[in-house]
């Protein structure tokens, strides 16, 4: 967990297709870093042609190596072979996705390893626990399903916790028979590599998980088309979602898991037990990652009664964090992942104060050496539901106040137009919170906390415009099944 030197990192600037690193010449992208703004690597983009060569790559070795047939416990044993070889790796992986990611190295020990790792394990075990089952039929037959892999799995993970995204992708598909054909980010896309090399290490077949590199316009765009690509999942901006689907649709009608974009209520009553405990659960909601998380919990929404103690003590926790590079292990503040994204959110906090907002704190970036993208965490109060500051999701540091008076009011403030991807319910009153979370519109309701815990087994997904399908869980590993119904007539 000690902090460490970036420039001693060292990346492999390529695709990683049939077990082997592939470099091709054609158009780059520079990849900078996001705690120094510092471009470290060049970033081939891969065409149609080379997603195509990486996709008959997969289908081929897929085929070939048996990965879908060979017996359920090997298949399981090689992934949790794949899960302790992540673990151990964590001097290497750690430093990797420090330096090229707005994970603090800390934390990348502490969580971002050790998570992707187990969340490896976990779906290890699904193996040989879920296929098909016999089915109620007359007495003259017999009626059964039988669970079968789509073939090839096109997965495109997030910038924002490049390793765990990635994991969440690729793990399920892997362990459920199938091929991966993995893009990540084109901001963070080295981590995700090392992990392609440490699965063939454990006896993945190489080729059953490749990566392409590039940009989604091109390669994002080639991958979910190609014909051999039997599923798609993707997390990141509902926009990009919504393309990605009618893609998909235009392309052959193939099945999405689409985790996207949320503006998640934090809902605080009076009866709250220890005000202290909730100022410190709903500020970290909002500054893990510098804001950068799709569940972040951005608008609070809290009882009149107590809105100013609240308030005070969150802007307090909120001006004692500390900005700092992602290889610092003193910081406890990440970077925002580019200067492009620190302007947009500027752009809405301004808009926000010009509109009538106030700013308790922030609104401002931080000033961390000559370069990199740092913002302040900010507390904005005196906001409208009309508010870009409420509606849009801001993917920053940035949390909204508003308050209410009544149960009936809390929900109609929580309710969003667009977005239904997460929530949190802070109350001493059990019934109050089984009302919420029977009422609210969102894919995963939090009481008396806000965050995942590390049990994989609860499904993550969102309602409304914040995707469709689930992502960890039972769900995950089923959604890379297809179902074929069999009836036998046994007298015929």
């Amino acid at each position: 967990m000690n902090s460490f030197d970036p420039d001693a990192i060292r990346v492999h600037d390529a695709h990683f297709i049939g077990g082997e690193y592939l470099r091709t010449p054609g158009p780059t992208l520079d990849v900078a870093r996001p705690s120094d703004g510092q471009v470290y690597a060049a970033l081939p983009i891969g065409d149609e042609s080379l997603v195509g060569q990486a996709v008959e790559n997969a289908w081929h070795a897929w085929r070939r190596s048996g990965w879908a047939t060979m017996a359920p416990r090997e298949r399981a044993r090689i992934l949790r072979r794949f899960a302790d070889l992540v673990a151990a790796d964590a001097p290497t992986l750690a430093p990797l996705e420090a330096m090229g990611s707005t994970r603090p190295v800390r934390d990348a020990f502490a969580w971002d390893v050790p998570f992707t790792a187990e969340g490896i394990r976990f779906y290890a075990e699904f193996a040989d626990k879920i296929g098909g089952q016999v089915a109620a039929t007359d007495h003259g037959h017999l009626g059964m399903t039988i669970a079968e892999p789509y073939g090839v799995v096109g997965a495109i993970a997030p910038w924002n916790f490049p390793l765990v995204m990635a994991s969440w992708k690729i793990a399920p598909a892997l362990a459920a028979g199938n091929a991966v054909v993995l893009k990540p980010s084109e901001m963070t896309p080295f981590s995700v590599l090392r992990l392609a090399e440490l699965a063939v290490q454990a006896g993945v077949p190489a080729g059953v998980f490749n990566v392409v590199q590039g940009d989604g316009r091109t390669t994002g765009d080639a991958l979910v088309r190609h014909p051999l690509v039997g599923k798609v999942t993707f997390t990141g901006s509902t926009q990009t979602g919504a393309a990605i689907m009618a893609a998909c649709a235009h392309a052959g009608t193939k099945p999405v898991t689409l985790e996207l974009g949320g503006k998640s209520p934090q809902i605080v009553f009076a009866d709250a037990p220890d005000i202290d405990e909730v100022a410190n659960r709903v500020a970290k909601a909002v500054t893990v990652n510098a804001g950068q998380v799709c569940v972040a919990g951005s608008r609070l929404i809290v009882e009149r009664a107590i809105a100013e103690p609240l308030a005070e003590r969150i802007e307090r926790i909120f001006r004692g964090l500390s900005a700092g590079a992602t290889w610092d292990a003193e910081g406890t503040l990440a970077p925002i992942v580019s200067n492009a994204q620190a302007q947009r959110i500027e752009g809405l906090v301004d808009a926000a104060l010009k509109a009538g907002a106030q700013a308790r704190c922030g609104a401002q970036r931080a000033q961390v050496g000559a370069a990199g993208a740092y913002y302040i965490p900010t507390l904005i109060e005196n906001v409208t539901s009309e508010s870009a500051a409420v509606r849009e999701e801001i993917f920053g540091p940035v949390l909204t106040l508003q308050t209410f008076d009544s149960e009936e009011e809390a929900i109609a403030l929580a309710r969003h137009a667009d977005y239904g991807l997460a929530a949190g319910v802070h109350t001493a009153d059990l019934g109050r919170a089984l009302r919420l979370v029977r009422t609210l519109e969102a894919g995963t309701v939090w009481v008396n906390r806000y965050g995942r815990s590390a049990d994989f087994i609860l499904p993550t997904g969102g309602y409304n415009r914040s995707g469709v399908g689930k992502d960890l869980g039972k769900e995950a590993y089923e959604a890379n099944l297809r179902f074929k119904s069999v009836l036998i007539d046994v007298n015929g």
